[in-house]
């Protein structure tokens, strides 16, 4: 995104982020100055409404945050996106009766993060006015920098499931940093593990089978209505913003190295016309992305200041938005990479880490294009959408 940085919150960090960026490729783990930093940052108190302390920011504005800082390191945008994303989440579930402990996770700046991916499996048996959870929670993006992790687990005898959100100094939690993947190699997408951890009974909530319909419902008690809105939704709409940021940082690279290099013969690269039709095109499809990405978070924050209740077309509609906008950052990216050529590649700028962070971004299961479009197109046929996020 074109970005004026001194209206960022996080405008101070980008160059300390960027800085650390191929170090933290290399070694798996984002700099610890910066997770301090950005722990100290506004940024962190964005989803959070006024109720607990938070900044109660415009969908758009914390879009913006996160495209910046995944132009800058892909990484550290994705932890900070899934704090932003799940802590929307946790307000909603929790609701106004644990209002004070949000609000102090809000007041202190900690991390939050949401190990619940496949092969998740934890269990929680009753001992007195505690429960001891037992297991294993997957792919907890941002774990090891985390203060607090969101457990959904079901207690022993029982089928319906609990959710709590327990801080990771808990005696019996432990983080396994099992994050090997291609892309986003810092974004300590790990495992927990929770060997006897215990919670207070009091300090745990019913976690419905599908939360955005229970959230939608009046009777459902909510901090602020902007807790109304779906997270997979919102986390959807900022990985595409994000998904913008990194295609528009990967193009204005590309354009300003071609111009001092020569390809075969001599001919000057800038003077190629399938230079000039590729890139063309690049960034056709990169200002189409950030406009669908924009307007629907437009239209989400329009719906939240008016207090309005969303439907599930509204959900399944931002869902789709970001699914077009990652296509057309992915069909950009392989155009630049068409334009680099081997020789663009070899003199080792950061457009290989930037793309192999960007295939992370459709597969998200959030954001993956079967998913979304199996059940967008479920709706439209007038049947029931199965999945239930």
């Amino acid at each position: 995104m074109k970005l004026m940085p001194d209206d960022l919150f996080v405008a101070p960090l980008l160059t300390l982020i960027a800085g650390q960026a191929a170090a933290a490729d290399a070694s798996r783990s984002v700099a610890p100055e910066v997770i301090a930093a950005l722990k100290q940052n506004p940024v962190m108190a964005m989803s959070a409404s006024r109720e607990i302390g938070g900044l109660e920011s415009p969908t758009l504005a914390i879009g913006r945050e996160l495209a910046s800082v995944a132009a800058a390191c892909g990484s550290t945008a994705w932890c900070l996106w899934n704090h932003l994303s799940t802590f929307h989440f946790f307000c909603g579930l929790l609701g106004p009766d644990h209002a004070e402990q949000l609000r102090r996770v809000t007041r202190r700046g900690e991390w939050v993060c949401f190990p619940a991916g496949a092969g998740t499996e934890i269990s929680g048996r009753s001992d007195g006015a505690e429960m001891m959870l037992n297991g294993v929670a997957a792919f907890g993006s941002g774990a090891r920098y985390a203060d607090h992790a969101g457990v959904v687990f079901v207690p022993e005898g029982e089928k319906a499931p609990r959710f709590t959100l327990l801080p990771l100094k808990t005696p019996g939690v432990r983080i396994d940093p099992t994050w090997k993947a291609m892309g986003l190699r810092a974004s300590a997408t790990d495992h927990l593990h929770y060997g006897a951890a215990r919670v207070a009974a009091d300090d745990t909530v019913p976690f419905p089978r599908r939360p955005r319909e229970t959230l939608r419902e009046a009777e459902t008690p909510v901090i602020n209505p902007r807790y109304r809105e779906d997270w997979v939704a919102l986390s959807d709409l900022w990985l595409g913003a994000m998904a913008v940021g990194v295609a528009e940082a990967a193009l204005d690279e590309a354009c300003n190295g071609i111009k001092g290099r020569v390809a075969i013969m001599g001919v000057k690269m800038v003077e190629r016309p399938t230079i000039h039709v590729n890139l063309g095109l690049a960034g056709a499809l990169i200002v189409n992305a950030r406009a669908g990405i924009h307007q629907a978070l437009s239209q989400t924050d329009a719906r939240i200041g008016s207090r309005q209740t969303p439907t599930e077309t509204d959900y399944l509609e931002q869902l789709a938005a970001s699914m077009m906008a990652l296509r057309l950052c992915d069909e950009a990216m392989r155009l630049i990479l068409r334009v680099l050529g081997g020789n663009g590649l070899r003199e080792g700028a950061s457009f290989e880490r930037r793309y192999r962070d960007f295939q992370a971004m459709p597969l998200h299961i959030n954001a993956h294009p079967d998913r979304v479009t199996e059940q967008y197109g479920r709706h439209l046929l007038g049947l029931e959408t199965e999945n239930p996020f």
